[in-house]
């Protein structure tokens, strides 16, 4: 089956604090924002867009600071989750000004997304958080703070390659059988290069500080009603990913969905994971 072709995004530039934003935006309509994970960027929504621009949605999106085409002011350094939910925010500020918008988070994005809600739910009218890494809320964090300190030295001393496998082998969860993902288009080909040029970035700078954050979960739950927190049907058997989402859910009284595929549903399974999105966000 031939994939629908994906819109052609208007492109800009942000300056916020600390940083220059890459931005991206599709579509006419209410305001989505995507907010990719670490290593990743915008191009990571690309297999989405057709589906949540034909529902009559701006799509934006944008690199997150210190990745892809979006810039430091300055040397790399541990990533701070409040400095990206402020740059969502200074975002949503720009495409959308008079009134709050729908949001998606995923992984590292998924933490950013929460910020944002916790520290501006003004901004926000509802969000999606599809696998928040926040071990710190599982009953027993220790043996992922040991893991993601692991990678993170590798990094610095063997290399992203051997850092990655190590990750890998510590989330464990097997390999879920599952059906074909779908093709893939052009923006995401696009991206890998950029996510391997990401990676040591990730590994050392934002893997262990955004997992090791601790989410304002009083805030998340004065504003339950706009927040819905996600997990991948194939991420059940690993805790590190699949966990955050259920155990935020039960202390925050918001409601959980699980989305079709794994960590990386929105580009395993595009339109199916955008259609599930679309009923999340109308409270379906």
């Amino acid at each position: 089956m031939t994939p629908t072709p994906t819109p052609t995004p208007t492109t800009g530039t942000l300056g916020v604090p600390g940083a220059t934003l890459y931005l991206e935006r599709r579509g006419t309509g209410p305001v989505l924002l995507l907010i990719p994970g670490g290593g990743a960027d915008a191009g990571l929504y690309a297999g989405m867009a057709p589906t949540l621009a034909a529902a009559g949605r701006t799509v934006v999106s944008y690199d997150p600071r210190g990745q892809s085409r979006s810039t430091l002011d300055g040397p790399a350094a541990d990533q701070r989750v409040a400095d990206w939910a402020d740059d969502a925010r200074h975002v949503l500020d720009l495409v959308s000004p008079d009134e709050p918008a729908d949001v998606l988070g995923c992984s590292a994005g998924a933490v950013a997304a929460l910020g944002l809600l916790a520290r501006h739910p003004e901004r926000v009218r509802r969000v999606v958080a599809h696998e928040p890494p926040l071990v710190e809320v599982l009953e027993d964090p220790a043996p992922y703070r040991t893991l993601y300190a692991e990678v993170r030295e590798l990094t610095r001393t063997q290399g992203p390659a051997a850092a990655m496998a190590h990750l890998a082998q510590g989330l464990g969860g097997g390999s879920p059988e599952r059906e074909e993902p779908a093709q893939l288009p052009p923006e995401i080909l696009e991206m890998a290069p950029r996510m391997y040029a990401n990676q040591p970035f990730f590994l050392e700078h934002v893997l262990v500080p955004f997992t090791s954050d601790t989410p304002d979960v009083p805030a998340l739950r004065a504003h339950a009603d706009r927040l819905v927190l996600a997990a991948g049907e194939d991420s059940r058997a690993i805790p590190a990913l699949y966990g955050p989402a259920t155990r935020l859910s039960h202390l925050t009284g918001a409601p959980f969905k699980e989305f079709p595929g794994g960590h990386v549903g929105c580009t395993e399974h595009p339109t199916a994971f955008a259609t599930r999105l679309l009923e999340a966000l109308t409270g379906g």
